[in-house]
């Protein structure tokens, strides 16, 4: 036996051992594809790197074999397979041969969620995927914006918030609602402590202090009211852009003329509505908020486009998914007309038919900005007071993976090809 014991020994330090892997699915055979992001986000706090392997059986991860990541993966329920050092290299051989290619994951990037301290969890469907495939984050808000916190972190998301200042355009239904004041109070509690004379200059400072946290080379990702509110904000840098109701002076007449398109990071030419009695920030969103897509929800679908892994490795990540049709679902900004969307921009998801694009991306200076329209992916016309989405009755949600791809795609690095 200790003979047996010495030989063993000697066959590790010389390397000859098979080298032992864990892959973890991506494709159908995936019990719970939103915790295989946790356990992977788990490895790499763990200083132990991922290989997200890019096209190949739905975006699987790669790693070395470590008893804490079996083990992970099933308390998680996450189905996993433990290969060897032939089928690592017929993966690597096949990857080389098609539309797909390796990209290294080397650290848990640090996550921040912009949202006010009284909102529920359940009300932003982020935070409802990072609790469900736990992935640590922490929240901020205004105060902490404007005081530089945001440097602490790799990765920012924004609750879908208004940038405007207009309290999410609700005053026409919800005005004397308990939930609306309280808000208003809190929201104009924050500016005053802030030094700003109302709310909407505080929201558009705020606006202005994500912007420059982009340009440093900071990570953005915003849904719903918080792609164009936010795009409207920097627009209005400088300008009056709401009415009396909400800072005690009208809008600028000419508010429409002289809006700084080129202060914004996704839109251009789009019209402000500044009527607080309608509830739209303008009229980059498709469909209108107040209806649905006109087909119907049962028909309301979007296209994943399909990248070149090898040549654009970012968009390429930022779409992995086990489907490439992904159903729809509205929010108080549902889509993006595509003639309002820069040229630059790239056009990640759309839906043709309905001239609605759902989910761009974009670079602007060191950092890069993602907007996914819509509310909650598995809740297709979410409503105030709508009870929260269980995830775990959704845990293959194609349109919950796009949320996730992008909390592990600061953490990546293009790895060299293998020859």
């Amino acid at each position: 036996m200790r003979r047996l014991q010495t030989s063993f020994i000697l066959l590790l330090c010389l390397g000859v051992l098979p080298a032992q892997k864990i892959l973890i699915p991506m494709d159908a055979d995936q019990k719970d594809h939103l915790k295989a992001y946790g356990v992977a986000y788990g490895v790499l706090s763990r200083n132990v790197n991922v290989e997200w392997l890019l096209n190949y059986r739905g975006g699987s991860f790669l790693m070395d074999d470590h008893s804490f990541i079996e083990e992970d993966c099933t308390l998680k329920g996450v189905s996993f397979v433990r290969i060897g050092e032939e089928d690592a290299a017929t993966i690597y051989g096949t990857i080389e041969e098609n539309n797909m290619d390796v990209v290294l994951l080397e650290k848990a990037p640090k996550i921040a969620i912009y949202t006010p301290p009284n909102k529920q969890p359940w009300d932003d469907a982020v935070t409802l995927a990072l609790t469900y495939a736990e992935v640590p984050y922490e929240t901020l808000w205004d105060e902490e914006v404007l005081t530089g916190k945001l440097a602490d972190y790799d990765w920012l998301h924004l609750h879908h918030e208004d940038f405007t200042g207009q309290y999410g355009k609700f005053y026409g239904r919800y005005r004397s609602a308990d939930w609306y004041l309280e808000q208003q109070r809190q929201f104009e509690a924050m500016a005053q402590k802030l030094g700003f004379p109302n709310v909407p200059e505080e929201k558009k400072a705020v606006a202005r202090a994500i912007r420059d946290y982009v340009g440093q080379g900071g990570f953005l990702f915003a849904m719903c009211s918080a792609t164009d509110s936010y795009d409207i904000a920097l627009a209005e840098t400088g300008l009056d852009g709401v009415e009396a109701v909400y800072d005690g002076t009208p809008a600028d007449p000419d508010l429409q003329q002289k809006l700084r398109y080129d202060l914004t990071f996704a839109f251009t030419d789009f019209t402000v509505y500044t009527d607080p009695m309608v509830y739209e920030y303008s009229d980059i969103d498709v469909p209108p908020s107040d209806r649905p897509v006109a087909k119907g929800a049962e028909k309301d679908y979007f296209t994943l486009f399909e990248f070149s892994a090898k040549y654009d490795p970012v968009p390429t990540m930022l779409t992995q998914d086990h489907v490439g049709v992904i159903k729809g679902f509205m929010g108080q900004t549902t889509g993006f007309d595509r003639s309002k969307i820069k040229k630059h921009v790239l056009i990640m998801g759309e839906d043709p038919a309905s001239n609605q694009v759902k989910y761009i991306h974009g670079n602007f200076g060191r950092g890069t900005f993602t907007f996914l329209g819509g509310h909650d992916p598995e809740d297709y016309q979410h409503f105030v007071g709508d009870p929260p989405t269980d995830l775990s009755l959704h845990r293959n949600s194609p349109g919950y993976r796009l949320i996730l791809n992008n909390i592990l795609f600061p953490a990546a690095r293009k790895k060299e090809q293998k020859t």
